[in-house]
C-alpha cells in the first residue's frame, strides 16, 4: 500500500489549518488516515508548525513519500536531515553518537535563524507603528491648528489715538497763548481811557474862570 506524507486541510474560510498526516495515497485528501504526525498553522509569521520528528523520519524510513509541500515542511523542521543521518548510521558512515551530535548543532542554527527572522518582524512592526502614531500627531495637530480662533492684533486704533493727541495738544497750547495775550493787552486799555476822564474836568474849570 503507498502511503503518503501530505497535509489534510482543516480551520475556516479564509483561514485554514492543516493537519500533516500518514495517509494512503488512494484516499481523498480530507478522507481517512493512517497517523496524525503533526499541525500546520500559515495564518502565523513565521508559521506554526508542531511535528513528531521521529515518527515523521520512521514513516520515511518504512517508504512513505512526501507530497512537495509536506517535503518543504519536513526540511524545515530538520526532518531529512534526521532522516540522511540515520542512512549514514546504517551504513556505517557515521555513528550514532556522531549523527545525533550534527542534527544537534543543525537545530541551533536552525533556531538562530529563526530567532533573528523573528526580531526582524519585530523591529519592522514597531517601526510600522511608530511611523503610523506619527502620521496620526500631525494630522491631529493639523486640525486643531485648523480649528483654532484667528486673533487679529489691534494696532490701527491706537496709532489713531496717537495722532488725536498729537492734533489736540497745538490746539490747547494756542487756547493758552491767545488767553496770555489778551491779559498782557488789558491793562493798557484801561491806562489809555483814565487820562482822557480825568482831562474833562480841567478844561471846564479853565471855561468857569
Amino acid at each position: 500500500m503507498p502511503v503518503k506524507i501530505r497535509l489534510q486541510r482543516h480551520g475556516k474560510k479564509g483561514k485554514p489549518f492543516y493537519w500533516i498526516v500518514a495517509a494512503d495515497a488512494r484516499a481523498k485528501r480530507d478522507g481517512k488516515y493512517l497517523e496524525k504526525l503533526g499541525t500546520y498553522n500559515p495564518n502565523m509569521n513565521p508559521a506554526q508548525i508542531n511535528l513528531d520528528v521521529d515518527g515523521t523520519v520512521q514513516w520515511l524510513q518504512n517508504g512513505a513519500q512526501p507530497t512537495d509541500t509536506a517535503r518543504a515542511i519536513l526540511s524545515y523542521k530538520g526532518v531529512m536531515m534526521k532522516n540522511h543521518l540515520a542512512g549514514g548510521v546504517r551504513k556505517g558512515a557515521l555513528t550514532q553518537e556522531q549523527a545525533e551530535a550534527k542534527f544537534t548543532a543543525w537545530l541551533e542554527g536552525k533556531g538562530n535563524s529563526v530567532d533573528a527572522k523573528k526580531a526582524t518582524l519585530a523591529d519592522a512592526k514597531g517601526k510600522l507603528k511608530a511611523d503610523a502614531l506619527a502620521a496620526e500627531k500631525a494630522v491631529n495637530e493639523a486640525r486643531v491648528a485648523a480649528n483654532a480662533p484667528v486673533v487679529e492684533e489691534v494696532v490701527a486704533p491706537v496709532e489713531e489715538a496717537a495722532v488725536v493727541e498729537e492734533e489736540v495738544a497745538p490746539v490747547e497750547e494756542a487756547a493758552v497763548v491767545e488767553e496770555a495775550v489778551a491779559e498782557a493787552e488789558a491793562p493798557a486799555a484801561v491806562e489809555q481811557e483814565a487820562p482822557v476822564e480825568v482831562a474833562a474836568p480841567e478844561a471846564d474849570a479853565t471855561k468857569e474862570e
